[in-house]
């Protein structure tokens, strides 16, 4: 327990936030959703990062809130305190002005599931599970079902919900919770390609383009369509945008820095 609860680990511009503690199955304690969301406030304003995996020790990515800690305070003021503080951690992920990749190599559940829905992408083992399982313990998992239905489509969200099921990774592609799902032995060359990719353009032009993604889902068609016209005309004024343009009509790769 001396260890940190969670890890950080930085490469290339890439920074890995690994939660540590494997024998709880890294459940979002109140020491866990404290360590990520200052992992989290502290990437924020740092512009040499580029993308952000959120890994996991042991055989759990995370298998939700901490139960024994939950019930160790049966007080609607608790409840309301914990799950607002794990729901502004999760807004946290969104918050940041780069991708998060969530890397997926076991179960993810309740909260855990919550977790992968609200990263930005996420690549899974093919031993990995998926599961909204509050309702087998009496409680719907009212908080995880917000980011679980801007991935998956109604019915299958709703059924997850219901059920508390498993699904295994094929479905959880299938049903769009995750990009991909591939062997163990994969998992790290995935996550590499996609970050190799994320890199390569410019963090700027990221950043406002996940800014927007997220608010114009949340609009109705004719506001999305005027905020988004807004942000591409602002992209178009930055440096980025011109090399890239330029570049294109000159046949050329563009040289972008990093700094863009």
């Amino acid at each position: 327990m001396d260890q940190p609860v969670v890890e950080r680990r930085d490469a290339r511009g890439v920074v890995t936030l690994t939660m540590n503690r494997p024998r709880s199955f890294n459940a979002l304690s109140e020491e866990m959703l404290d360590a990520l969301q200052g992992a989290l406030q502290r990437l924020a304003p740092d512009e040499s990062v580029r993308a952000v995996v959120l890994a996991a020790e042991g055989k759990a990515f995370c298998a939700g809130h901490d139960l024994k800690q939950m019930i160790a305070q049966p007080e609607l003021a608790y409840y309301q305190a914990l799950f607002a503080r794990c729901s502004r951690m999760m807004l946290a992920i969104r918050a940041l002005p780069v991708p998060v990749i969530a890397r997926v190599q076991g179960i993810a559940t309740a909260a855990g599931c919550q977790l992968v829905a609200q990263c930005d992408l996420a690549v899974a083992s093919t031993e990995a599970r998926f599961a909204v399982s509050g309702i087998n313990f009496g409680l719907f998992c009212s908080t995880p079902s917000v980011p679980l239905l801007r991935n998956v489509p109604v019915k299958q969200a709703m059924e997850m919900l219901v059920t508390g099921d498993f699904v295994d990774a094929a479905q959880a592609r299938e049903r769009g919770l995750v990009n991909h799902a591939v062997a163990p032995g994969q998992l790290d060359a995935e996550i590499e390609r996609l970050v190799a990719s994320i890199v390569a353009k410019p963090r700027i032009a990221l950043a406002m383009g996940k800014e927007l993604f997220y608010r114009q889902q949340e609009m109705g068609l004719e506001a999305a369509y005027q905020l988004a016209g807004q942000t591409m005309a602002a992209n178009m004024m930055e440096g980025c945008a011109l090399e890239g343009v330029t570049a294109f009509t000159e046949k050329r790769k563009p040289n972008w820095t990093r700094s863009e």
